[in-house]
Protein backbone atom coordinates (compact mmCIF):
# COMPACT_ATOMS: atom_id res chain seq x y z
CA UNK A 1 0.00 0.00 0.00
CA UNK A 2 0.94 3.53 -0.62
CA UNK A 3 0.24 6.84 0.04
CA UNK A 4 -0.81 9.71 -2.67
CA UNK A 5 2.41 12.08 -2.96
CA UNK A 6 1.58 15.64 -4.36
CA UNK A 7 1.19 19.38 -3.29
CA UNK A 8 -1.68 18.75 -0.76
CA UNK A 9 0.17 15.77 1.15
CA UNK A 10 2.41 18.36 2.16
CA UNK A 11 -0.12 20.00 4.52
CA UNK A 12 0.77 17.20 6.73
CA UNK A 13 4.32 17.34 6.78
CA UNK A 14 5.17 21.46 7.23
CA UNK A 15 8.82 22.78 6.97
CA UNK A 16 10.48 24.45 9.93
CA UNK A 17 10.02 28.09 9.34
CA UNK A 18 12.05 30.51 10.28
CA UNK A 19 11.02 33.65 11.61
CA UNK A 20 11.45 37.07 10.05
CA UNK A 21 14.47 37.93 11.71
CA UNK A 22 16.59 35.47 11.10
CA UNK A 23 19.45 35.44 9.12
CA UNK A 24 21.85 33.00 6.85
CA UNK A 25 22.99 31.04 9.92
CA UNK A 26 19.41 30.16 11.04
CA UNK A 27 18.82 28.09 7.20
CA UNK A 28 21.69 26.04 7.50
CA UNK A 29 25.05 25.03 5.75
CA UNK A 30 24.61 23.02 2.55
CA UNK A 31 28.00 21.19 1.69
CA UNK A 32 27.85 19.57 -1.61
CA UNK A 33 30.59 16.74 -2.81
CA UNK A 34 30.31 15.67 -6.64
CA UNK A 35 33.07 14.87 -9.42
CA UNK A 36 35.54 15.77 -10.96
CA UNK A 37 36.20 18.62 -13.27
CA UNK A 38 34.42 16.64 -16.59
CA UNK A 39 31.50 16.79 -14.11
CA UNK A 40 31.48 19.30 -11.96
CA UNK A 41 28.36 20.74 -13.52
CA UNK A 42 25.93 18.12 -11.61
CA UNK A 43 27.78 19.99 -7.65
CA UNK A 44 26.50 23.38 -9.60
CA UNK A 45 23.19 22.51 -9.88
CA UNK A 46 23.08 20.33 -6.73
CA UNK A 47 24.42 23.55 -4.96
CA UNK A 48 22.30 26.14 -6.54
CA UNK A 49 19.14 23.88 -5.94
CA UNK A 50 19.72 23.77 -2.15
CA UNK A 51 20.13 27.58 -1.77
CA UNK A 52 17.05 28.03 -4.40
CA UNK A 53 14.76 25.85 -1.53
CA UNK A 54 16.00 28.69 1.07
CA UNK A 55 19.53 26.84 2.47
CA UNK A 56 21.41 29.72 3.93
CA UNK A 57 24.75 28.82 2.81
CA UNK A 58 26.84 27.08 0.41
CA UNK A 59 30.16 24.86 0.37
CA UNK A 60 30.94 22.63 -2.74
CA UNK A 61 34.06 20.90 -3.03
CA UNK A 62 35.79 21.12 -6.44
CA UNK A 63 39.64 19.99 -7.79
CA UNK A 64 42.43 21.68 -8.62
CA UNK A 65 41.07 22.27 -12.63
CA UNK A 66 37.55 23.21 -11.84
CA UNK A 67 37.87 25.54 -9.08
CA UNK A 68 38.19 28.88 -10.73
CA UNK A 69 35.45 28.39 -12.80
CA UNK A 70 32.66 27.32 -10.16
CA UNK A 71 33.97 30.08 -8.29
CA UNK A 72 32.45 31.68 -11.23
CA UNK A 73 29.99 29.83 -11.85
CA UNK A 74 28.35 30.25 -8.33
CA UNK A 75 29.52 33.16 -6.77
CA UNK A 76 27.05 32.29 -3.75
CA UNK A 77 29.50 29.26 -2.82
CA UNK A 78 32.73 29.01 -1.08
CA UNK A 79 34.86 26.32 -2.61
CA UNK A 80 37.28 24.00 -0.98
CA UNK A 81 39.55 22.28 -2.66
CA UNK A 82 40.09 18.96 -2.36
CA UNK A 83 40.33 15.28 -4.71
CA UNK A 84 37.45 14.22 -5.34
CA UNK A 85 38.76 10.54 -3.43
CA UNK A 86 40.61 12.43 -0.29
CA UNK A 87 37.79 13.21 2.47
CA UNK A 88 41.01 15.06 4.79
CA UNK A 89 40.40 18.29 3.36
CA UNK A 90 36.42 18.02 3.98
CA UNK A 91 36.26 16.79 7.48
CA UNK A 92 36.36 19.55 9.56
CA UNK A 93 33.39 21.29 6.86
CA UNK A 94 31.50 18.13 6.74
CA UNK A 95 31.53 18.27 10.71
CA UNK A 96 29.93 21.53 10.77
CA UNK A 97 27.32 21.55 8.33
CA UNK A 98 23.62 21.39 8.11
CA UNK A 99 23.57 18.71 5.37
CA UNK A 100 25.61 16.95 2.95
CA UNK A 101 24.93 16.22 -0.83
CA UNK A 102 27.41 13.89 -1.46
CA UNK A 103 27.49 12.25 -5.03
CA UNK A 104 26.47 14.49 -7.90
CA UNK A 105 28.57 13.60 -11.45
CA UNK A 106 30.50 11.07 -9.25
CA UNK A 107 31.79 8.26 -11.21
CA UNK A 108 30.89 4.58 -9.59
CA UNK A 109 33.86 3.29 -7.20
CA UNK A 110 34.94 1.90 -3.63
CA UNK A 111 37.18 5.25 -3.35
CA UNK A 112 34.10 7.79 -3.77
CA UNK A 113 31.63 5.11 -1.46
CA UNK A 114 34.88 5.71 1.47
CA UNK A 115 34.60 9.08 0.79
CA UNK A 116 30.88 9.20 1.61
CA UNK A 117 31.65 7.32 5.04
CA UNK A 118 34.43 8.82 6.45
CA UNK A 119 32.29 12.50 5.62
CA UNK A 120 28.99 10.97 7.32
CA UNK A 121 31.44 9.32 10.16
CA UNK A 122 33.05 13.18 10.81
CA UNK A 123 29.59 14.41 11.44
CA UNK A 124 27.51 11.48 13.31
CA UNK A 125 24.46 14.06 13.62
CA UNK A 126 24.60 15.91 9.86
CA UNK A 127 22.26 14.76 7.86
CA UNK A 128 23.01 13.46 3.85
CA UNK A 129 22.02 13.10 0.52
CA UNK A 130 23.42 10.35 -1.07
CA UNK A 131 23.57 9.91 -4.86
CA UNK A 132 25.13 8.69 -7.95
CA UNK A 133 28.63 7.25 -7.18
CA UNK A 134 28.22 7.42 -3.51
CA UNK A 135 25.38 5.26 -3.11
CA UNK A 136 26.34 2.20 -1.23
CA UNK A 137 25.86 -1.64 -1.89
CA UNK A 138 23.84 -4.03 -0.89
CA UNK A 139 27.45 -5.70 0.55
CA UNK A 140 28.06 -2.87 2.83
CA UNK A 141 24.57 -2.35 4.10
CA UNK A 142 25.16 -3.73 7.97
CA UNK A 143 28.37 -1.28 7.93
CA UNK A 144 26.09 1.36 6.37
CA UNK A 145 23.34 1.59 8.45
CA UNK A 146 25.44 1.32 11.66
CA UNK A 147 26.81 4.80 10.98
CA UNK A 148 24.52 6.30 9.02
CA UNK A 149 20.63 4.98 9.63
CA UNK A 150 18.17 7.62 10.44
CA UNK A 151 19.91 10.87 8.58
CA UNK A 152 20.34 9.74 5.21
CA UNK A 153 18.55 9.67 2.22
CA UNK A 154 19.21 7.82 -0.89
CA UNK A 155 18.30 8.73 -4.35
CA UNK A 156 18.58 6.34 -6.92
CA UNK A 157 16.82 5.83 -10.37
CA UNK A 158 16.17 2.54 -11.35
CA UNK A 159 20.13 1.41 -13.08
CA UNK A 160 21.47 2.69 -9.74
CA UNK A 161 19.20 0.87 -7.55
CA UNK A 162 20.13 -2.39 -9.93
CA UNK A 163 23.66 -1.91 -9.35
CA UNK A 164 22.95 -1.13 -5.12
CA UNK A 165 21.00 -4.45 -4.75
CA UNK A 166 22.52 -6.84 -7.57
CA UNK A 167 19.85 -7.08 -9.86
CA UNK A 168 19.22 -6.82 -13.52
CA UNK A 169 17.81 -3.48 -14.23
CA UNK A 170 14.57 -4.91 -15.87
CA UNK A 171 13.22 -6.34 -12.88
CA UNK A 172 13.83 -3.27 -11.09
CA UNK A 173 12.04 -1.41 -13.50
CA UNK A 174 9.44 -4.50 -13.18
CA UNK A 175 8.59 -3.07 -9.54
CA UNK A 176 10.74 -0.25 -8.11
CA UNK A 177 8.42 -0.19 -4.96
CA UNK A 178 9.59 -3.36 -3.74
CA UNK A 179 13.20 -2.83 -4.68
CA UNK A 180 12.85 1.02 -2.62
CA UNK A 181 11.59 -0.90 0.58
CA UNK A 182 14.19 -3.30 0.53
CA UNK A 183 16.61 -0.65 -0.07
CA UNK A 184 15.15 1.56 2.75
CA UNK A 185 14.89 -1.20 4.96
CA UNK A 186 18.34 -2.55 4.68
CA UNK A 187 20.23 0.77 4.60
CA UNK A 188 18.07 2.42 7.32
CA UNK A 189 17.49 5.21 5.15
CA UNK A 190 14.77 7.17 3.30
CA UNK A 191 14.68 6.14 -0.16
CA UNK A 192 13.59 8.45 -3.13
CA UNK A 193 13.18 5.71 -6.44
CA UNK A 194 13.27 7.95 -8.99
CA UNK A 195 11.33 7.45 -12.56
CA UNK A 196 8.49 8.40 -13.89
CA UNK A 197 6.67 7.57 -11.16
CA UNK A 198 8.69 8.03 -8.32
CA UNK A 199 8.44 6.00 -4.91
CA UNK A 200 9.68 7.80 -1.92
CA UNK A 201 9.97 5.21 1.21
CA UNK A 202 11.28 5.09 4.70
CA UNK A 203 12.95 2.49 6.89
CA UNK A 204 9.94 1.31 8.38
CA UNK A 205 8.02 0.34 4.83
CA UNK A 206 5.84 3.58 4.42
CA UNK A 207 6.03 4.45 0.67
CA UNK A 208 4.20 7.45 -1.23
CA UNK A 209 3.57 7.74 -4.76
CA UNK A 210 4.35 10.44 -6.62
CA UNK A 211 3.00 10.46 -10.23
CA UNK A 212 2.19 13.04 -13.07
CA UNK A 213 6.05 14.33 -13.85
CA UNK A 214 6.45 15.78 -16.61
CA UNK A 215 9.26 13.83 -19.55
CA UNK A 216 10.93 16.96 -19.75
CA UNK A 217 12.58 16.19 -16.34
CA UNK A 218 13.64 13.12 -18.05
CA UNK A 219 17.06 15.29 -18.97
CA UNK A 220 20.74 15.47 -17.77
CA UNK A 221 21.29 17.00 -14.23
CA UNK A 222 18.00 16.79 -13.64
CA UNK A 223 18.60 14.07 -10.75
CA UNK A 224 21.18 16.82 -9.13
CA UNK A 225 18.86 19.52 -9.03
CA UNK A 226 16.53 16.73 -7.13
CA UNK A 227 19.39 15.70 -4.44
CA UNK A 228 20.17 19.64 -3.89
CA UNK A 229 16.75 20.79 -3.38
CA UNK A 230 16.57 17.61 -0.99
CA UNK A 231 19.54 18.73 0.76
CA UNK A 232 18.91 22.76 1.03
CA UNK A 233 15.54 21.42 2.76
CA UNK A 234 17.67 19.33 5.34
CA UNK A 235 19.70 21.93 6.28
CA UNK A 236 16.83 24.26 7.06
CA UNK A 237 16.29 21.56 9.57
CA UNK A 238 13.58 19.08 8.06
CA UNK A 239 13.50 15.39 9.27
CA UNK A 240 14.99 13.22 6.07
CA UNK A 241 11.39 12.16 5.40
CA UNK A 242 10.04 15.62 5.15
CA UNK A 243 13.13 16.34 2.98
CA UNK A 244 12.07 13.84 0.55
CA UNK A 245 8.95 14.12 0.38
CA UNK A 246 9.21 18.51 -0.79
CA UNK A 247 12.29 17.71 -2.67
CA UNK A 248 10.23 15.33 -5.26
CA UNK A 249 7.22 17.61 -5.29
CA UNK A 250 8.91 20.62 -5.61
CA UNK A 251 10.86 19.06 -8.47
CA UNK A 252 7.77 17.61 -10.18
CA UNK A 253 5.89 21.41 -9.92
CA UNK A 254 9.19 22.98 -11.25
CA UNK A 255 8.60 21.12 -14.39
CA UNK A 256 5.50 21.25 -14.62
CA UNK A 257 5.64 25.27 -14.62
CA UNK A 258 8.19 24.93 -17.38
CA UNK A 259 6.53 22.50 -19.56
CA UNK A 260 3.20 25.38 -18.78
CA UNK A 261 5.10 27.86 -20.32
CA UNK A 262 5.54 26.19 -23.53
CA UNK A 263 8.69 23.94 -23.24
CA UNK A 264 7.51 20.42 -22.58
CA UNK A 265 10.00 19.10 -23.63
CA UNK A 266 13.78 20.62 -24.40
CA UNK A 267 14.36 22.44 -20.70
CA UNK A 268 17.61 22.65 -19.01
CA UNK A 269 18.40 21.30 -15.67
CA UNK A 270 19.80 24.35 -14.83
CA UNK A 271 16.06 25.83 -15.68
CA UNK A 272 14.67 24.41 -12.71
CA UNK A 273 16.59 25.69 -9.32
CA UNK A 274 14.92 29.42 -10.49
CA UNK A 275 11.30 27.96 -10.10
CA UNK A 276 11.93 26.65 -7.07
CA UNK A 277 11.35 29.79 -4.55
CA UNK A 278 8.23 30.46 -6.17
CA UNK A 279 6.73 26.74 -6.11
CA UNK A 280 8.10 26.27 -2.37
CA UNK A 281 6.10 30.12 -1.43
CA UNK A 282 2.74 28.74 -2.64
CA UNK A 283 3.17 25.38 -0.80
CA UNK A 284 4.48 26.59 2.12
CA UNK A 285 1.42 28.75 2.61
CA UNK A 286 -0.81 26.10 2.07
CA UNK A 287 1.26 24.13 5.35
CA UNK A 288 1.09 26.77 7.95
CA UNK A 289 3.86 26.52 10.67
CA UNK A 290 2.17 25.29 13.88
CA UNK A 291 4.23 27.60 15.86
CA UNK A 292 2.95 30.48 13.86
CA UNK A 293 6.04 31.81 12.29
CA UNK A 294 7.07 32.61 8.58
CA UNK A 295 9.64 32.47 6.75
CA UNK A 296 12.04 34.49 6.42
CA UNK A 297 14.85 35.55 3.80
CA UNK A 298 18.08 36.93 4.72
CA UNK A 299 19.57 40.14 2.68
CA UNK A 300 22.79 39.97 3.29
Amino acid sequence: MTTRLDAATLVDYPLPRLATDGDKEDRGAVLVVGGDALMAGAAILAGVAALRVGAGKLQIRADRASATGMAIAVPEARIIVANATRAAPLISDAAKASALVIGPGMETGSARRRLARKLLESGPDVPAVIDAGALPLKNEASAFAEWAAGRTILTPHAGEMAAILGRDKNAILADPLVAAREAAALFRSVVVMKGATTFVVSPDGAAWRHDGGVAGLGTSGSGDVLAGAIGGILARGAAPIVAALWGVVLHAQAGLALAAAGAPLGFLAREIPERLPFILARLSAAAPDPRGQIAGCDQA
